[in-house]
C-alpha cells in the first residue's frame, strides 16, 4: 500500500507516521514539501507520487485567530481540502480526512451522530465543513474522521496550555459548561491504522465520529490534568461567557462513536485511560 501523509509535523500526523510506517510505503510530507495555502501545486505533487492512500493531517487549526483570517482558513480547510480529493478521484485513491466537533452549534442535547444537520457557530467550524462538503462532492473514496478537544504530549493544545499555565499563575479559571470527550492524538492514530489495515477497506466509506470514551468538561479535563501531575494551582470553574474568546465554542461537543464501533469493530479508551497514557510521555 502506497500512503501519502500531510502535515507530519502537527500534533496528529506526527504520531500518524509512525503508526502508518508498518502499513507500506509511506510518504510523510510537511509544509515544505506540501503546502495546502499553495493551491495551484498540490494536484501535481500528489499525482507525482502516485499514492493508494492519501492522509490528510494538515489543516487550519487556530480557532480564535480564524475569526480574523477567514479567508487563510476556507484556504487550507476548504480549498485545499477540494484539491486534494479532485486529485484523489483522478488517482482512484482513498482520502482520510479529518473534520471536527466544531461542524456542530452544541445545542443537541444528546450526544451527535453523524446524520445530525451541521451548523457550525465560528469560522473554523464553517470552513471545516466545507471541507468536508468539497470531499464528498469530488465523487472520491473517501473517509472523514471527525473527532475533538484533540491533544498531544507536544504541540500547542489544551494538556500543555494547562501545565504551562499552571506555573505562573496563582489560579486557572476554565470553562466548566462545555461537554467533550478530551482525545489523544496517538489514540487517533492507533485507531486510523487500524482501519487503514482492514481487508474489507475498499467497501468501507463515509464519515464517522473517532472521539475518546466517556465524557467531562475543560474544567474536568484540567482538574484530571494537575491532579495526575500533583499540581496543587487553584482551579476556579467559570461560565463559557466568561472566557475571553474571539470564536463561540459549542456547549456539547459530545460525539457517539456507535458507527465506528459497528462498521469497525472499534472503540477508543476512555478520556482519563489516554489521559494517563499521554502524560506518561510529559516531564
Amino acid at each position: 500500500m502506497r500512503i501519502l501523509l500531510t502535515g507530519r509535523g502537527g500534533q496528529v500526523g506526527s504520531v500518524l507516521e509512525r503508526a502508518l510506517a508498518p502499513l507500506g510505503e509511506l510518504r510523510a510530507c510537511d509544509r515544505a514539501q506540501i503546502d495546502l495555502s499553495d493551491l495551484g501545486s498540490i494536484g501535481a505533487k500528489i499525482r507525482s507520487e502516485r499514492p493508494e492512500v492519501i492522509v490528510n493531517a494538515a489543516a487550519y487549526t487556530a480557532v480564535d485567530r480564524a475569526e480574523r483570517e477567514p479567508e487563510l482558513a476556507l484556504q487550507v480547510n476548504f480549498h485545499a481540502v477540494r484539491e486534494l480529493a479532485q486529485a484523489a478521484c483522478s488517482l482512484g485513491a482513498l482520502l482520510v480526512h479529518f473534520s471536527t466537533d466544531y461542524v456542530f452549534d452544541g445545542e443537541k442535547a444528546s450526544p451527535y451522530v453523524e446524520s445530525d444537520a451541521p451548523n457550525p457557530i465560528n469560522v473554523y467550524g464553517r470552513s471545516k465543513l466545507e471541507g468536508e462538503r468539497a470531499i464528498a462532492a469530488s465523487g472520491c473514496r473517501y473517509l472523514v474522521f471527525r473527532t475533538g478537544w484533540v491533544y498531544a504530549a507536544a504541540g500547542r493544545n489544551f494538556l500543555r496550555a494547562i501545565l504551562d499555565a499552571a506555573k505562573g499563575k496563582p489560579e486557572l479559571r476554565v470553562v466548566d459548561d462545555q461537554h467533550g470527550a478530551p482525545t489523544s492524538s496517538q489514540d487517533i492514530a492507533a485507531a486510523v491504522a487500524r482501519i487503514l489495515a482492514r481487508p474489507d477497506l475498499a467497501q468501507k466509506g463515509g464519515v464517522y465520529h473517532l472521539t475518546a470514551g466517556g465524557e467531562t468538561t475543560w474544567h474536568g479535563f484540567a482538574k484530571a490534568i494537575l491532579d495526575a501531575k500533583g499540581i496543587r494551582t487553584p482551579l476556579v470553574a467559570i461560565p463559557g461567557r466568561e472566557f475571553p474568546a474571539a470564536a463561540r465554542r459549542p456547549q456539547n461537543s459530545r460525539l457517539s462513536n456507535a458507527k465506528l464501533a459497528a462498521d469497525f469493530g472499534i472503540a477508543l479508551p476512555d478520556w482519563r485511560a489516554g489521559l494517563a497514557t499521554v502524560l506518561r510521555a510529559v516531564d
